[in-house]
């Protein structure tokens, strides 16, 4: 049989830049990524984020947020976002060589809390069973994929957008909702069922793996 050398590395970073904790609490750093220093000479990279963006309350890993010279204790998450990749985006083309590492970043996983997206009147997943049909979504654009491929469009050195947006928002019927282990109380929209949608996620960035 024949035996590969890899090693795989999740690195628990959700917010791609610097969280650090200090007297006056924990700071979320959008112009700074320290932690990049354990990413440099990987053979893949693949980076994914906004998903934790919106968490407030106890589900919040930090307290305060800088922004260059200034900290705030609150801000548009969506601007976050963005100063965030731009910092991610800096940091990809200052120090990844991509002759020797391929660079790939997951595109924006949707949730459906809000029937309206997809044309009906629902408040949430809730009971949903079938999928959007066809290939356009009535919701439109998600915001943050279109920051993403912004951001990723003015890069010097060129990032594999794995583009699962789309195909994830026509499956409102995709997450646990009532139907998970354990029985949930509310619905859970934001997170997959496995298997699932995010086997499909899978198979596409193995078939980018094996062609790029």
């Amino acid at each position: 049989m024949q035996t590969f050398k890899t090693k795989v590395m999740f690195s628990r970073n959700a917010f791609l830049v610097d969280i650090v904790n200090t007297k006056t609490g924990r700071i979320l750093k959008l112009n700074s990524i320290q932690s990049g220093k354990q990413w440099r000479q990987i053979d893949v990279l693949i980076f994914n984020t906004w998903h934790w963006w919106l968490h407030t309350g106890r589900k919040q890993p930090w307290d305060l947020i800088e922004d260059g010279s200034e900290t705030i204790k609150d801000m548009d998450r969506l601007v976050a976002f963005e100063k965030a990749l731009n910092t991610w985006a800096n940091w990809v083309d200052t120090n990844v060589d991509q002759t020797k590492t391929k660079v790939f970043f997951q595109g924006v996983s949707p949730d459906h809390t809000n029937g309206v997206d997809w044309g009906e009147s629902s408040a949430s997943c809730e009971k949903q069973t079938k999928p959007v049909m066809g290939s356009k979504y009535p919701g439109g654009e998600h915001k943050a994929e279109i920051v993403v491929e912004k951001v990723i469009r003015r890069m010097r050195n060129p990032v594999y957008l794995l583009n699962v947006t789309r195909l994830s928002q026509l499956r409102k019927d995709g997450h646990p909702s009532y139907y998970g282990i354990g029985g949930h109380k509310v619905p859970d929209c934001s997170h997959w069922c496995l298997a699932g949608v995010p086997d499909t996620w899978n198979q596409l960035l193995y078939a980018a793996l094996i062609q790029t």
